[in-house]
């Protein structure tokens, strides 16, 4: 009887300290799987069908233009969120900071320990959207696509990767990891449908190509 009444005692513990992690209350946010998972290739070959098909407005982009890293949660902003929901064994500080941890980028495969190493990218750039159709937008709505962790549009990748992407659109720029282009293209088709934005000809082109071997 005492074995037993102290499993359960044990058990009761286990639960009650998965659902204190669950909710966020320990070390900042939760770790969880990284990229929401994109729409099915099928479901994004039918959204691209659906997309305009327009020239860009390559005129009026300010970065300024879409307030980002806004506040999610006590001290922790959306890249601090998203580096905790992306890394491994993360640790924050009590300004929500990542002291450690380990960081794993599907776009190159490499593998970070500093979180100064990784960049938080938009799926979108925020240029390409400008240029797309957010140009139009209100800044409310510019500031909810910067900050969406509800689609597959931010993602911790390594920062010159990140850097080296700029505001290409897929028949300019592709992960250089092959096995990561699928999900890639899926999440790209399924961010630019849900918000509405227009795709150039080339773009659709290569979107297109790349979603026929999914």
């Amino acid at each position: 009887m005492t074995k037993f009444y102290a499993r359960r005692r044990l058990g009761t513990l286990a639960a009650l300290t998965a659902l204190i992690a669950s909710a966020g209350i320990l070390n900042g946010p939760t770790a969880s799987a990284a990229l929401p998972t994109p729409v099915s290739a099928s479901t994004a070959r039918g959204y691209l069908a659906s997309l305009p098909v327009s020239t860009e407005v390559r005129t009026g982009y300010n970065r300024d233009l879409f307030p980002h890293w806004i506040t999610v949660s006590g001290t922790c902003n959306t890249r601090e969120t998203i580096l905790k929901r992306d890394g491994t064994n993360v640790v924050t500080d009590s300004a929500c900071a990542s002291t450690s941890g380990s960081w794993y980028s599907p776009y190159d495969g490499a593998t970070w320990s500093a979180a100064s190493d990784v960049d938080i990218d938009h799926v979108i750039p925020l240029a390409e959207a400008w240029d797309s159709g957010a140009r139009n937008w209100t800044t409310s709505q510019r500031q909810a696509f910067a900050n969406d962790r509800t689609r597959p549009q931010l993602l911790a990748v390594t920062d010159n990767v990140n850097q080296a992407k700029g505001d290409k659109d897929p028949a300019e720029w592709m992960p250089s990891r092959t096995a990561y282009r699928c999900t890639y293209v899926r999440a790209w088709v399924q961010v630019k449908y849900h918000y509405g934005l227009s795709v150039d000809s080339a773009e659709k082109s290569a979107l297109q190509s790349h979603l026929a071997g999914c």
